[in-house]
């Protein structure tokens, strides 16, 4: 950019998995029922302007930058936020909001296996987003409430890993691949 001003870095990814943690952490919050009158359908706020409109912008700075891997996540996953966010409350079946969690499960999956060897953090939001959607997939199919719960607290983990990761990058802590986060590695050690 001729201001001077990278349009994505680490500090841009750092704010996407920051983003895709709130949103995740309220989203499985809402759908456990451990907190009382508080919903799923509470988190559509956030969920689309700080996991749809946010992500999506962070998705467009990495694309920019280059980093098509993180480019794809966060557009990808701010897609998905939107449409649930605006779509919560409205009038569909049991059976569609089913089909559109499994189909965006797949997207999820995919991110799982393209965050290969980015260590646990990396790998395991994306992995635990999946079986979150999965759970939530099936219990709108099924009608079972009990599923819809485990979905919750899988995707209350998955926020929480997502969460840990941005500020561990923030905060220089550990990251559990050998090193604490932010920390060059050089040639010489």
């Amino acid at each position: 950019m001729d201001n001077g001003v990278s349009a994505g870095t680490g500090s841009t990814s750092t704010l996407g998995n920051l983003a895709l943690g709130l949103t995740l952490l309220a989203f499985g919050v809402g759908n456990t029922g451990v907190i009382d009158n508080v919903s799923a359908a509470d988190a559509a706020a956030l969920a689309t302007w700080v996991g749809g409109v946010a992500l999506f912008v962070v998705g467009l700075l990495e694309f920019r930058a280059g980093n098509g891997g993180s480019g794809t996540a966060f557009a990808g996953l701010g897609a998905f936020w939107f449409t649930w966010g605006t779509a919560v409350g409205g009038e569909t079946s049991a059976e569609a909001a089913g089909l559109f969690m499994l189909l965006w499960a797949l997207l999820a999956l995919t991110l799982t296996a393209a965050a290969s060897g980015s260590g646990v953090l990396g790998q395991g939001v994306y992995g635990l987003l999946t079986l979150a959607l999965l759970l939530g997939g099936i219990a709108a199919f099924a009608g079972n409430e009990g599923l819809a719960k485990a979905g919750g607290w899988v995707g209350a983990v998955a926020g929480l890993v997502a969460w840990y990761g941005a500020t561990a990058a923030l905060a220089k802590w550990p990251t559990f691949t050998g090193r604490a986060a932010g920390r060059r590695v050089t040639a010489t050690g």
